[in-house]
Parts: structure tokens; C-alpha cells; sequence
């Protein structure tokens, strides 16, 4: 591995090019960029967080997967004159008791320190990521909805986050958790839709203030495919797109009534996201109910964009 330095180091090399990590519970992803043009993004279907919400730790198995994408990234790090690597853990390794496994096998294949961030910190990554490249100024102020495996963060803002707030609803949590079934039943959902509900009732981020909503990441972005019935998934398609939040909802009943090999049967749905949709899309749903828009936009900018400009 090249030599590189931790955020806020100075490098005797001219180079900009940095290197963004972000682990989350259900991806990990990776961007190499020399800001403001991305060099590589990857990602990578993990599940790092199975079982975590039940057992209170990282399985094996899902340790393993994620070694092996990082050993992938080594490499794709390697091919490109980085001086600069960031590597953010998001809500699994947080909640995890043997976090410290997890630490020590990034520690080995990056040479690196990962940061198991705060909520705080996560949700300020994700609205400077999905605001900063909008080609149109949005109506202030901004609430950014980031939806990943294991917890969802909201955050409200104009320039910068005035309010932000990180739950403990995920579509891996949420999924592992109540809908069981294939497809979920009435019961199920009930019981998934309270959940969330009393998640949402508990944030303190005014949703309702909204002038704009901006959903991030692999959730979201699949439901946006969804509705705008994409023959496959297109990334500038997807990018800035404009949805309208009763499509979202009728999408999302639509995902609730589908079984898992008919929602694979979907040209854009990824494998490793087939199983948990559903659950995901019901925190999309009733996010956007307690706000008073009639659109979404969708940007495939997010926390790793962020993560990225950090370093610049």
C-alpha cells in the first residue's frame, strides 16, 4: 500500500487524488477521486450487519465478505497515486461488541485507522454530499433522508445541517426485525410500520419544514428506478431525478405485496437489496408522510461524496 495520510495531513506530494471508504451495514463502497472528477466508485453488497440487531455482534461470515471487498479496494487503491484514505463505519460496527475485529482487519489491509463515526457526524457527510452537486439551487431549507441498512438519518439544512438526527431504522434492521414472511404479511408490516413511526415520533429534525426533500443511497435510488420503470439501472437517470411522493407510496405497497423472486425478477433491483426493500421502502414512506412536499429528488451523491470532499 502507498503511503498515505490521515485527514488534516499535509503530503510533500502535488497530488489531490483521495480515496473514500464507506461501510455501512448492508454495502461497502468505494471512491477514488482527484476532486472534482471521480476516478473509480465501487460497491459492494456485504450485509456486514446480519444478525447484528439480534445477536449484538458481527458474524463471521459477513467479516469475511467485507475482508474480501476491502482486499478489493486495496488493490483498486493501489492502481492510483492516493495520499489521502478515509475510511468511515457506519451503524452495524457501531453496535457491534466485537467492533474491534472489525477494526483491526481494515487496520491490516489499508494501513489505516477506520473511523466508526458518530450519527452526528454521519449525517453531516451525507447532506455536504447530496447538496453540494445539484445542478438546481433547492428551495430551502433541504431535508436530506439517507436510508441505509441499519439506520436512517435525517438531516435539515440550508448551506450547512441546522438539525440532524440518526435512527436506528434500517432496511436490514427493520427487515430482520419484523417482516418474516414472503411476502410480509398484513401483521408484519403493522407491526414494521409502528416501529418506524415511533422512531420518527422520538427525531427531532422538523420534517415538516421542508421546502425540498433529497433521498441518498441504494434504497432510495432503487425505488426511484421503480417508479420511473427503468429497463435497467441507470445512474444518469437516476441522478437529480425528480419523483413524485404518491408514486412513492404506491411503489411502496407494491414492493410490501411482491416476494422476494419477483421483486429479483425487477431489471434494476440488485440481488443483495431484494430481500430488504420492502422494508425500506416503508422508512422512505413514512418519512415523506410526516413532511408536506409532493416531490423527491433523488441524487446518487451521498455520505461517500462527502467522506471524499472532507479530504480535499
Amino acid at each position: 500500500m502507498a503511503p498515505v495520510t490521515t485527514p488534516g495531513e499535509q503530503t510533500s506530494a502535488e497530488t489531490n487524488t483521495v480515496a473514500a471508504i464507506d461501510c455501512g451495514t448492508n454495502t461497502i463502497k468505494l471512491m477514488i477521486a482527484d476532486l472534482p472528477e471521480v476516478l473509480v466508485r465501487e460497491t459492494r453488497m456485504v450485509r456486514l450487519g446480519q444478525d447484528v440487531d439480534r445477536t449484538g455482534r458481527l458474524a463471521d461470515e459477513a467479516l469475511a465478505r467485507t475482508f474480501a471487498a476491502i482486499d478489493e479496494y486495496a488493490a483498486l487503491i493501489e492502481q492510483h497515486p492516493v495520499t489521502k484514505i478515509r475510511f468511515c463505519a457506519t451503524s452495524a460496527s457501531r453496535d457491534a461488541s466485537n467492533a474491534d475485529v472489525f477494526v483491526a482487519g481494515v487496520r491490516e489491509r489499508l494501513g489505516i485507522e477506520p473511523e466508526v463515526v458518530a450519527g452526528h457526524e454521519e449525517a453531516r457527510l451525507a447532506f455536504d454530499g447530496a447538496v453540494r452537486n445539484l445542478r438546481d439551487k433547492p428551495a430551502a431549507p433541504v431535508l436530506v433522508v439517507d436510508i441505509g441498512g441499519g439506520s436512517t438519518e435525517l438531516i435539515l439544512g440550508s448551506a450547512v445541517p441546522a438539525s440532524e438526527f440518526s435512527m436506528n431504522i434500517g432496511s436490514v434492521r427493520m427487515h430482520e426485525r419484523h417482516l418474516h414472511s414472503d411476502p410480509p404479511t398484513a401483521a408484519e408490516i403493522a407491526a414494521a410500520t409502528t416501529d418506524v413511526d415511533a422512531h420518527l415520533d422520538q427525531c427531532p429534525v422538523p420534517a415538516g419544514d421542508a421546502a425540498t426533500v433529497v433521498g441518498v443511497a441504494g434504497t432510495i435510488i432503487t425505488i426511484a428506478s421503480g417508479v420511473l420503470d427503468l429497463p435497467a439501472y441507470d445512474r444518469d437517470r437516476t441522478d437529480q431525478a425528480v419523483i413524485a411522493v404518491a408514486d412513492v407510496h404506491a411503489f411502496t405497497q407494491r414492493l410490501l405485496a411482491m416476494t422476494v423472486e419477483e421483486r429479483l425478477a425487477l431489471p434494476y433491483m440488485h440481488p443483495g437489496r431484494a430481500d430488504v426493500i420492502g422494508a425500506g421502502a416503508l422508512i422512505l414512506d413514512r418519512v415523506l408522510r410526516r413532511t408536506s412536499v409532493d416531490s423527491l429528488v433523488v441524487s446518487e451523491s451521498d455520505i461517500l461524496d462527502g467522506i471524499a470532499w472532507s479530504l480535499a
